[in-house]
């Protein structure tokens, strides 16, 4: 009886402990976004259509912005602990929660180092880790995305969001290569359309999270 009354304990305060690194990882997913589309309207020497979200990183504001891809990169680590310590065991736990902490990481690095802004200059050891860290910060994300999506769908309390949550990711990850191999498409605005559906997926998720199922659904 007591083995039972541990386990039981043990998954309730894991569950709210998954509840509360979901509201934070919402409150940090929030703070982002709020701050990309404040430093965009401050800014109007910079054109939003043409010039990707890292130009807003360098210059005014560019320290408030700073702070929030950090605030973004604790959001996804703290999110990818939750649904670790939530979701059923299984093949490829391990491998989502690594692949969230990688894009995390890399997501931090970018936040850090300066962008190349074009126009002739010299490429700088930091344009140089910008340029690396940017792309795989997308890539990390987006297929752990991918994958814990695809883990919904093997756990009976979250089998009901698989198809959202797949769907939309897949969407991410398709949307992120259109961004990677069509050049010719205006770099502000369809980068920042892509970051908009990946905080799409991340929100969703970090509210799914919040809503962890309950004791009683066991």
């Amino acid at each position: 009886m007591s083995g039972i009354d541990v386990s039981v304990g043990t998954k309730y305060r894991e569950r709210a402990l998954a509840r509360n690194l979901g509201t934070v990882a919402l409150v940090a997913i929030a703070w982002f976004l709020a701050s990309a589309v404040a430093v965009q309207v401050l800014r109007d020497d910079l054109d939003w259509i043409r010039v990707p979200l890292s130009f807003y990183l360098i210059g005014p504001y560019g320290p408030w912005l700073q702070c929030a891809y950090v605030a973004l990169a604790i959001a996804i680590a703290v999110m990818a602990t939750g649904y670790y310590r939530v979701i059923a065991a299984g093949p490829g736990r391990q491998g989502v929660l690594l692949l969230f902490f990688l894009g995390s990481v890399a997501l931090a690095i970018t936040a850090q180092a300066e962008t190349d802004l074009g126009g002739g200059r010299e490429l700088t050891a930091g344009a140089i880790v910008h340029a690396i860290a940017a792309p795989l910060a997308f890539l990390f994300t987006t297929l752990g995305m991918l994958w814990q999506s695809w883990r919904f769908r093997t756990d009976p309390h979250w089998s009901g969001r698989f198809a959202v949550a797949f769907g939309l990711a897949l969407f991410c990850f398709a949307a992120l290569w259109v961004l990677a191999l069509w050049r010719e498409l205006p770099r502000g605005l369809s980068q920042k359309l892509v970051v908009m559906a990946i905080l799409a997926w991340l929100a969703l998720a970090a509210g799914w999270l919040r809503q962890s199922p309950p004791m009683n659904q066991d």
